[in-house]
């Protein structure tokens, strides 16, 4: 069994960390008297997150260009001298049918949701193997898990995001490094123009959730290193982020 690591004292880097899942995984680290390393473009957003969070480390950072992703390690470990969690939420979606797709367009999707994850990974490695402990979560998409007709570029961006933490779990598991991947469902968050808002179901019986309940899994899954979590559909259930006895 995986040993379960407090958060408190924990330096943990989020990418994304501006908006949505990313912003409330930083808010919930800080509460719990953890670390968080904040990651994301928008300067101005991590700016005024810091400020609530006590000054938590903000670094403006473009996930797909490796010289800020290297600035950003580097910082952390400045800072705090130890990375012990990182959570891969920078991503971006891509909607239409997969006939109308622009080529162009798409690497950059694929860049941003799948080459920089792998990239911000590498970046953090020798810090966790230095330490002989690691915790990684990547955010992937509940939409892997169904034909996702009229996303469907975006969700296999995301399917190979799946296939990677899989993969990823097993190489690193003798470094003392667990890899957790992260399925939520309709969150409410900015993602594709926000598509999806709290209390607004997108269909009859759909229910959309917040992305403070999302980012309680990702804690959770922080602490435990459980493999896969796969958010259920429908109501928001209030034990979901409990860690496991």
């Amino acid at each position: 069994m995986t040993e379960l690591m407090e958060l408190a004292g924990r330096t943990v880097i989020v990418t994304g960390a501006s908006s949505g899942i990313g912003e409330s995984t930083a808010r919930l680290l800080h509460a719990a008297g953890a670390f968080p390393v904040l990651a994301a473009r928008r300067a101005d957003r991590l700016a005024a997150l810091s400020e609530e969070l006590g000054g938590a480390l903000a670094v403006a950072t473009d996930v797909t260009e490796a010289g800020q992703v290297r600035d950003l390690v580097a910082a952390a470990l400045e800072r705090h001298g130890r990375i012990d969690g990182l959570v891969n939420n920078a991503g971006v979606g891509l909607q239409g049918p997969i006939a109308d797709v622009d080529a162009a367009e798409y690497r950059k999707v694929l860049d941003l949701n799948v080459v920089s994850l792998i990239e911000v990974t590498q970046a953090v490695l020798p810090a966790m193997r230095e330490r002989g402990f690691g915790r990684i979560v990547n955010v992937s998409s509940g939409t892997t898990r169904r034909v996702a007709t009229g996303i469907g570029a975006y969700a296999a961006s995301k399917a190979a995001v799946n296939m990677i933490s899989s993969v990823l779990r097993e190489e690193l598991a003798a470094d003392g490094i667990a890899v957790s991947l992260l399925l939520p469902s309709m969150t409410a968050t900015e993602f594709g123009d926000g598509i999806f808002k709290d209390g607004v179901p997108p269909r009859p019986g759909a229910v959309v959730h917040s992305a403070e309940y999302a980012a309680g899994v990702v804690l959770r899954l922080l602490r435990t290193g459980e493999g896969t979590f796969d958010i259920p559909h429908g109501p928001e259930q209030p034990d979901i982020a409990r860690v496991p006895e």
